[in-house]
């Protein structure tokens, strides 16, 4: 990749222990990722965590709506959304980052999905497009140019940050190895090629040099 990593931030999606093997939206082979998330950490200036932390009564858990059944849809203010089974309630264990995960060199963490009424995939903003993180101006006052991104799971909040990435004039890479998917009805493939289509970039972590 031409990308200078002095300019560029790796952005950890996810990793939380609700998403990893024997959590309650447990992505397959969540874990995997961690070895080489940890691998990648050294070689970046800027080092962004992000961190879904639900309120318990989330409007994008099935459990908050009567009869709704997991992975089920139903539209709320902002459009469509997936109805999830609860998963990293505020101050859960679910919620915490995976234990081999090294979050020591973290610069900054963004949680995520807090507001009832909205959920958020993205690093950068909610599910209404319209509310943001704050990664943004952040990213922009340490000089980052381009952001390379991992962790779980790519076909939701790893493709949503990358995407918001390239509309807010940044360079996006997915590293294809230091993320894993959920792949709901073709989910994956759809977003793989929403992302080729919008100019995110691909790598493999072994071309990933400081």
């Amino acid at each position: 990749m031409t990308m200078q990593l002095d300019r560029a931030a790796l952005i950890v999606v996810d990793v939380q222990n609700d998403f990893c093997p024997g959590g309650a939206l447990a992505v397959a082979e969540g874990d995997a990722v961690i070895p080489v998330i940890n691998r990648l950490l050294p070689l970046f200036a800027v080092r962004v965590f992000t961190q879904d932390w639900h309120p318990a009564d989330h409007l994008s858990f099935a459990d908050s709506h009567a009869g709704a059944l997991p992975f089920s849809t139903i539209e709320l203010a902002y459009g469509e959304q997936v109805l999830w089974p609860a998963h990293c309630v505020q101050g859960s264990q679910g919620a915490a980052f995976h234990a081999d995960l090294d979050t020591r060199s973290a610069d900054v963490i963004i949680r995520k999905g807090f507001r009832r009424e909205i959920d958020s995939y993205s690093a950068f903003h909610e599910n209404d497009r319209t509310t943001p993180t704050g990664l943004a101006g952040y990213l922009r006052e340490r000089g980052v140019e381009a952001v390379w991104i991992a962790g779980l799971a790519t076909d939701y909040c790893v493709a949503y940050s990358a995407l918001d990435a390239v509309r807010l004039g940044l360079g996006a890479v997915v590293i294809e190895d230091a993320c894993r998917a959920i792949d709901l009805d073709g989910s994956l493939e759809q977003a793989l090629t929403e992302m080729q289509a919008k100019g995110v970039g691909f790598a493999r972590s072994e071309t990933v040099t400081g």
